[in-house]
C-alpha cells in the first residue's frame, strides 16, 4: 500500500514537473527552431540585412540590393524582382503566427508527459489491492489516454481544414477510411486468419466494430500526411537527381530517411502471416533432428513466438522513435518543396509565372504548424498506444463500470497493441502507394 502512494505521488510528481519543464523551457518550439523557411522579396524587410537563398548566376552575391529595371517594349525581359526568393530561419517569433500553433504546443507536451509516464509505469514495481486512490496505474494510463484523445481530435480537426487541401484529397481520404473500416472489420473478426496474425480474446461483436471504426478513422485521418511525407521522401533523397543542395538534404538526414522507411515497412510486416512463417519457429522439436529433413529443417528455423512478440514491441518502439527523429528532416523537404516549385517554373520559360510558385509558398508558410502536427501525429500515437499495451496490472480492477464494458485488461492492451501497428501499417501502406505512383510518373512534384 506504501509502495503504492509513493508511486502515485512520482507520476503526479513527474507530470507537473515535466510539464512545467516543457512550458518554461520552450521545448516544442526549440523542437522547431533552426528549420529554414522561404518568401518572396515583396514581403520582407531589405533594411535587416536578409540575402537571398538563390540568386542569378550573373548577379552580385555581395550585394542583396534589388534594382529595378526599367520596362522594356519586349515581353521577354527578365523580371529579377520576382524571380528573387528569400531564406529566414524559423524562430519563436515566426512559428506563433502560423495557424495550429497552440495545438502542436499542446499535443507536443501531452504526448510527451503520457509517453514518459508510461515508460516510467513499466519500470516500477506493481502493487495490488490497493484501491481506487492507491492505484498507481490510474495517473499514467490516464494521460496516455488522454494523449491519445488530443492527438485523435487534433488529427480529425486538421484534416477538415478547408483550405489546406484540395477537395479531392478530402473525398480520397474519405474513401480510404472506408477501406480502412472494411479491412479492419476482417482483422477484428478473424476473417482472414491466413493473412494476419491477430487474435482477440474476450472482446464481444461491439467492441470488435467499435474497434473497426476506429482503425477506419485512423486510415481517413493519416491518409494525407503519409501522401505528404511520400513526398518529402522523395525530394529529400533526391529521386529526380536535381543535384540542387537547397532543396536535397545531406547524407546523414538522407540515412535517416531511408532507414526509417525500411524499419516502418518491416515492421507493418511483423503482423502478417508470411512474415510469421518465416520468423517463428512453429515447431518444439529441436533443429538437428530436423536436419536429413528439408522441410523440418525450415519450420525449426527461427525464433520462439516470445520472443516474436518482444520482436514486434521493439520494432514498433524503434520506429516511433526514428519517425520522431525523421520529422525535421521531412519538415525541412516539405519547406523546399515550395522553392522546387519556384525553380521550375523560374526556368521553364523566358517569361517565368511565378503566381503559382508564390502562393505555393505562401501556403507552405501558413499551414507549417498544421503539417507539424500530421508529420507529429503517428509517432505519438505509435508510442503512446504501445506504452498503454506494456501496463502489466488489471488496469480497472477498481472500476466496476469500465469493467463492465471491457471484460478484462488484457483485452484492452491487446486494442493498443493493435492500434499502434494499425498506425505504422496504414502509413507504410499508404507512403508505399505513393512512391510508386511517383516512380512510375503518374503523380509528380510541382
Amino acid at each position: 500500500m506504501a509502495t503504492s502512494y509513493k508511486n502515485l505521488i512520482l507520476y503526479t510528481s513527474l507530470c507537473l514537473t515535466l510539464t512545467l519543464i516543457l512550458k518554461l523551457l520552450k521545448i516544442p518550439i526549440f523542437f522547431l527552431h533552426g528549420l529554414f523557411t522561404y518568401i518572396h522579396p515583396d514581403a520582407v524587410d531589405n533594411s535587416k540585412g536578409i540575402k537571398a537563398a538563390i540568386r542569378r548566376p550573373d548577379s552580385d552575391s555581395s550585394s542583396f540590393e534589388l534594382k529595378k529595371r526599367g520596362k522594356s517594349k519586349e515581353k521577354y525581359e527578365f523580371d529579377e524582382n520576382n524571380a528573387q526568393i528569400f531564406r529566414l530561419k524559423l524562430d519563436e517569433g515566426h512559428l506563433e503566427t502560423r495557424i495550429y500553433f497552440k495545438e502542436y504546443c499542446d499535443a507536443f507536451r501531452l504526448s510527451l508527459v503520457g509517453v514518459l509516464c508510461l515508460l516510467l509505469k513499466i519500470f516500477l514495481s506493481v502493487s495490488k489491492d490497493s484501491g481506487v486512490l492507491g492505484n498507481e496505474v490510474l495517473v499514467p494510463v490516464l494521460l496516455g489516454v488522454v494523449g491519445v484523445g488530443k492527438v485523435f481530435v487534433i488529427l480529425a480537426k486538421v484534416s477538415f481544414e478547408k483550405s489546406a487541401s484540395k477537395r479531392s484529397e478530402k473525398q480520397l481520404s474519405v474513401g480510404m477510411g472506408f477501406l480502412g473500416f472494411l479491412l479492419g472489420f476482417i482483422i477484428c473478426c478473424e476473417l482472414a486468419p491466413s493473412v494476419f496474425d491477430v487474435k482477440f480474446g474476450s472482446i464481444d461483436g461491439f467492441g470488435r466494430i467499435s474497434v473497426a471504426l476506429l482503425m477506419g478513422c485512423f486510415s481517413g485521418f493519416l491518409f494525407m500526411p503519409a501522401t505528404k511525407c511520400a513526398r518529402a521522401f522523395w525530394i529529400g533523397t533526391d529521386q529526380l537527381r536535381w543535384n540542387l543542395s537547397i532543396i536535397s538534404c545531406g547524407w546523414i538526414a538522407r540515412v535517416i530517411l531511408y532507414v526509417n522507411y525500411l524499419l516502418i515497412v518491416f515492421t507493418a510486416l511483423l503482423w502478417i502471416k508470411p512474415m510469421t512463417a518465416v520468423l517463428v519457429n512453429v515447431n518444439n522439436s529441436d533443429t538437428k533432428e530436423a536436419i536429413g529433413n528439408a522441410d523440418k529443417l525450415v519450420e525449426n528455423l527461427g525464433i520462439s513466438q516470445s520472443d516474436f512478440e518482444k520482436l514486434r514491441v521493439w520494432c514498433l518502439l524503434l520506429s516511433g522513435i526514428l519517425q520522431v527523429v525523421a520529422l525535421r528532416p521531412n519538415l525541412q523537404m516539405y519547406l523546399n518543396e515550395a522553392v522546387l516549385s519556384w525553380y521550375q517554373r523560374l526556368h521553364s520559360s523566358k517569361v517565368p509565372d511565378l503566381d503559382f510558385s508564390r502562393a505555393k509558398v505562401f501556403l507552405h508558410n501558413h499551414y507549417f504548424c498544421l503539417v507539424v502536427l500530421q508529420f507529429f501525429a503517428p509517432p505519438a500515437l505509435v508510442l503512446l498506444f504501445l506504452g498503454l499495451s506494456q501496463v502489466e496490472s488489471n488496469l480497472f480492477e477498481n472500476f466496476q463500470f469500465i469493467s463492465s464494458l471491457l471484460p478484462c485488461s488484457a483485452s484492452f492492451k491487446e486494442v493498443a497493441l493493435l492500434l499502434a501497428w494499425w498506425v505504422v501499417f496504414v502509413w507504410a501502406i499508404f507512403t508505399s502507394a505513393s512512391l510508386l505512383l511517383y516512380r512510375r510518373g503518374i503523380l509528380y512534384v510541382s
